[in-house]
């Protein structure tokens, strides 16, 4: 009789087969590049997860899905002991962990700085660099950003505004956050969300090519009504143009980190992040970007 982890194994397996079967029939992948030998690839964008797509499970869930996921780059956050704030031993005990499962901390975030406060914006800072990062994925208030920005040249972390599409009174669209910053510290750029970006009617890859080497992060995810933030679909059932984005970060010589952010089935968000990977990977594949 079969095992509960054996059949769970099972059944995850069969999403990855069944969205290399889906993928096929997408005119952006070739069965030649599918059949290639991935360890023989080297693809210069590097896909990560952010944590947030696994809040309510616990850090030990967190590196076992990544294990399931093969992906080793994390963008962790403050939620279910992911990536602690407080106290500082707890930052410490989550690092260790991620580093005993092979998994690299890329960035921390979202982090919210609401208020002028410099105490709670050290705070924050401080807990980047205990955590060994140098970038923060963050989200200041317009009034907040320049106490933030003193900050950011203090500590040589590096802050990646994250928008958050219409209902977001201050930075809807990337757009809205370049005009911002254009004149600030270099330091200061953006964490895309290609589903919040969609949903301001901003054309994705135009805003990649505008942010160009301000572009630090980028969530990617997929949505089947463009304008609908509930209409999130695994990667590859919507209509996000995903190789245009890839192509798009190849073009600025993105340095960064494509990190899937799914948000739906958060009870069992596995088996669509397998097949968003599974389809991600095989985009990339018949791209055949190498270093």
């Amino acid at each position: 009789m079969m095992s509960s982890t054996s059949r769970r194994n099972f059944l995850r397996n069969g999403a990855v087969l069944g969205a290399a079967a889906c993928a096929l029939s997408r005119p952006e992948i070739s069965l030649s590049a599918l059949a290639k030998e991935p360890e023989n690839r080297h693809p210069k964008i590097r896909l990560g997860v952010a944590s947030y797509s696994f809040h309510k499970f616990d850090r030990a869930h967190v590196i076992d899905f990544m294990k399931q996921l093969n992906v080793t780059y994390l963008n962790a956050k403050d939620v279910n002991d992911h990536l602690p704030m407080k106290p500082p031993s707890a930052t410490d005990e989550a690092v260790a962990a991620y580093k005993a499962a092979g998994i690299e901390l890329t960035a921390a975030g979202v982090i919210y700085f609401p208020t002028k406060d410099s105490a709670d914006i050290q705070q924050k800072f401080e807990y980047a660099k205990r955590a060994g990062l140098s970038l923060i994925v963050g989200s200041p208030t317009r009034e907040s950003l320049p106490d933030v920005e003193s900050f950011i040249k203090q500590y040589d972390i590096r802050l990646a505004i994250h928008n958050h599409g219409p209902e977001d009174k201050q930075w809807p669209s990337p757009l809205d956050i370049l005009k911002i910053i254009e004149p600030m510290d270099k330091r200061i750029g953006l964490c895309i969300d290609v589903g919040h970006t969609a949903r301001t009617g901003t054309d994705v890859v135009e805003a990649i090519h505008k942010a160009g080497p301000r572009l630090f992060d980028l969530h990617i995810k997929d949505l089947a009504d463009m304008k609908v933030k509930e209409s999130q679909v695994a990667v590859g059932d919507g209509k996000m143009p995903i190789r245009g984005i890839f192509e798009a970060l190849h073009a600025i010589d993105y340095k960064g980190f494509v990190d899937l952010e799914y948000e739906i089935h958060e009870d069992d968000p596995l088996p669509g992040m397998i097949k968003s990977f599974a389809y991600m990977r095989g985009v990339l594949a018949g791209m055949e970007y190498e270093d």
